[in-house]
């Protein structure tokens, strides 16, 4: 499966999947005149776009991707809440199709009502790729994954050192704490996880203050012992 990340942090979000025979977008939360320039202007190709929740870094240019005839696909809140009227309505736990991918949304813990994130296995290469995204954590268990997107958006210490000094306010630490993955809540999760199929980690969704790359690369390569490539931080 081929993962292209075009942006990823409180700045947008937008990723791009392909299996060789279908392409797809997660999220849109970037101008969409770089999401064309990051797919080499091969938009029309695009044969769907999964929105994880209405938020605007991961949403923004919704409305720009259904005027170019790309199918939105989220949930009903999202959709409402977003002002999109030729989306897709989908449901937490049922299965739908996009070209050759199957997508199975699940809930997620975040601020933001209709929030989900995506299992998405593809029927040509038969990998099945998790994608979870600002959530504090996940309380499901998956099988046989070969693929993982998933946020790693602070490091506890760092969070707490920086509340102590007033680089971040109580509001924002607590924002964090509730509906945004730390390193050590995604440890726990991979650990709790089958991880034998999978072939790479991709971390998202890093918080520029209260993030270290090179630590939670390392720390997660040395937990899993798989690729970890992380944007960000």
């Amino acid at each position: 499966m081929e993962i292209k990340t075009l942006a990823s942090g409180s700045g947008g979000n937008c990723y791009h999947i392909a299996d060789g025979e279908t392409r797809l977008l997660i999220e849109c939360g970037i101008p969409v005149a770089k999401i064309k320039k990051g797919l080499n202007f091969q938009l029309s190709k695009v044969s769907g776009c999964l929105i994880s929740h209405s938020h605007k870094d991961h949403s923004g240019s919704a409305k720009n991707i259904t005027d170019s005839g790309i199918d939105i696909l989220a949930t009903k809140e999202t959709l409402s809440s977003c002002g999109i009227k030729r989306g897709k309505e989908i449901k937490p736990l049922a299965t739908y199709e996009v070209g050759s991918f199957l997508i199975l949304p699940f809930e997620t813990q975040h601020d933001c009502v209709g929030s989900v994130g995506f299992l998405i296995k593809s029927r040509i290469t038969k990998e099945k790729l998790l994608f979870a995204t600002d959530t504090f954590y996940i309380k499901y268990k998956f099988k046989n994954l070969t693929h993982i997107m998933i946020e790693c958006n602070y490091i506890e210490t760092i969070l707490k050192e920086n509340l102590e000094k007033g680089i971040v306010n109580y509001s924002q630490a607590k924002r964090l704490l509730e509906s945004h993955m730390s390193l050590e809540n995604l440890k726990g999760f991979l650990s709790a996880n089958d991880l034998h199929l999978v072939e790479e980690i991709h971390l998202l969704h890093l918080s520029k203050k209260n993030s270290n790359s090179k630590k939670m690369k390392k720390e997660i390569e040395e937990l899993t012992g798989k690729i970890t490539i992380i944007y960000g931080g």
